[in-house]
């Protein structure tokens, strides 16, 4: 038996991460944002996921990226421009260490290909901040409603989001600056 076989992902993803404190702007938040590793195989995905700090032990306002290779985690990159992003806030009080497994199944459906429009999903954000952690999937286009509705399912499905909880969408045109 070979030990040492690679199983290909479909896509070769990017972990990327940021700090940026209180005061960031948008040129210091973008000078913040780190590309840590990219991932093209199944075992190099567990190997760093099961080797970076857990979401509810990393400091508050920081942020994991995890992208397709090539899209920066932004939403004026040309793969984001036209996009939008589902939104779901777990209450920290609440949630407590369940982060790590929302956000462990956000970014497995993604790398897995499970979701129906697998070509729209851009990547997926995970935020610590002070009274929530959210969780973000962001998509390549926003225009039209059966995609952005079914994507914005399957991502309650997958996550098994509790009823009190809202998945929200917004385009990234609407996003505050």
């Amino acid at each position: 038996i070979n030990y040492n076989v690679k199983h290909p992902l479909q896509n070769t993803w990017t972990l990327w991460f940021d700090n940026p404190g209180k005061k960031a702007n948008t040129q210091s938040w973008s000078q913040n944002l780190k590309e840590i590793v990219s991932m093209d195989a199944v075992e190099d995905f567990w190997g760093v996921y099961n080797n970076i700090v857990k979401v509810d032990r990393l400091d508050l306002s920081s942020n994991y990226h995890l992208f397709k290779k090539g899209v920066r985690p932004e939403w004026e990159d040309p793969a984001n421009a036209k996009g939008g992003k589902f939104s779901i806030q777990f209450p920290r009080n609440r949630t407590g260490e369940a982060i790590n497994n929302y956000w462990l199944h956000t970014i497995l459906a993604m790398i897995g290909e499970q979701f129906a429009y697998e070509d729209e999903i851009c990547g997926a954000v995970v935020s610590v901040r002070k009274v929530f952690f959210r969780i973000a999937l962001w998509i390549k286009s926003s225009e039209n409603e059966q995609i952005v509705q079914t994507i914005g399912q399957q991502l309650k499905e997958f996550l098994e989001v509790p009823p009190n909880l809202q998945v929200e969408f917004a385009p990234h045109g609407d996003a505050p600056a």
